[in-house]
């Protein structure tokens, strides 16, 4: 007699929100590798075919599908490779596509970015790390080394290391919100050269919509810090260091919150304006909540 089906693969567990533990994550998708660790390789630093076929679809889909329209200023302050670029404010899932926007295709850049978005489906999972460019991050406490070892690998090679110093993208439109002392803490560790990205507009979208970044003079840790600091870095993970880090991230706030500001008034239009596709555009790769945030 021949044996039956045997029982259906279990579905695999949908990912919880918010701050988990990395037992939680492991138990829900398999494994909790964050960085380096889940991409299995070293972080390629030129333009790899994958990579430029997804570039031309993108800008395909936003600038001719969605018409958007980005302004960006600043482009000559870039640095040949090997930097840090800190990026706010914030707003939406189209921030790292207006810092793609701003930087040429060699050498790629490559983000920290949430874990639950590039794991929320096996295609997605599959796909990001194909075309590279993302070193996921899990919302939980699995620490920071593997992300500094992660920054030191992509800065080693010559490649961007973008970071979005408010880690998450609820904030005031127009103005920056706090920042969180993790991309400080990377940059003390690294010692890497600093590049302020500043962002507006990308917190609602609609057909047509209009954002704006303007790239800022390429910094270092010494000049942020300013001359009050003696240049030591305190031991890794000491209260010290925390401090200097919250230091640093007050120091780049300062640098960034003026300039989010002041290219905010070119990407708001009239209230008459018809804002098609509000809702869904806004929201596509998002969990939906409030418009105003």
């Amino acid at each position: 007699m021949t044996a039956g089906p045997g029982p259906p693969e279990p579905a695999r567990a949908r990912l919880p929100r918010g701050r988990v533990s990395p037992e939680a994550l492991a138990r829900a998708h398999g494994d909790a590798r964050e960085g380096l660790d889940w991409l299995g390789r070293e972080p390629e630093v030129g333009a790899t075919p994958a990579y430029l076929v997804a570039r031309a679809v993108a800008r395909f889909v936003l600038f001719v599908v969605f018409r958007f329209r980005i302004r960006c200023e600043g482009r000559e302050h870039l640095p040949r490779g090997g930097f840090i670029l800190m990026g706010a404010a914030h707003r939406g899932w189209m921030d790292p596509f207006l810092v793609l926007h701003a930087l040429p295709s060699t050498p790629r850049a490559w983000f920290l970015g949430g874990a639950a978005s590039v794991f929320a489906s096996p295609w997605r999972e599959w796909l990001t790390r194909r075309v590279g460019g993302l070193l996921p991050v899990w919302r939980g406490g699995i620490g920071i080394d593997q992300h500094v070892r992660s920054a030191r690998a992509v800065l080693d090679a010559g490649g961007v290391f973008v970071q979005m110093p408010e880690g998450t993208v609820s904030g005031p439109p127009g103005r920056i919100g706090p920042f969180r002392t993790g991309a400080a803490l990377i940059a003390l560790r690294t010692g890497a050269p600093i590049v302020p990205f500043a962002m507006a507009g990308t917190d609602e979208l609609y057909l047509g919509h209009r954002m704006a970044s303007r790239i800022l003079p390429a910094t270092t840790v010494a000049e942020l810090l300013g001359r009050d600091w003696d240049g030591v870095v305190p031991a890794a993970d000491s209260r010290e260091e925390i401090a200097l880090a919250r230091r640093l991230s007050d120091a780049l706030a300062a640098q960034l919150g003026p300039a989010v500001v002041a290219l905010r008034p070119w990407t708001e239009d009239p209230p008459s304006r018809p804002r098609r596709l509000r809702g869904w555009l806004t929201w596509l790769f998002l969990a939906r909540g409030r418009l105003d945030r």
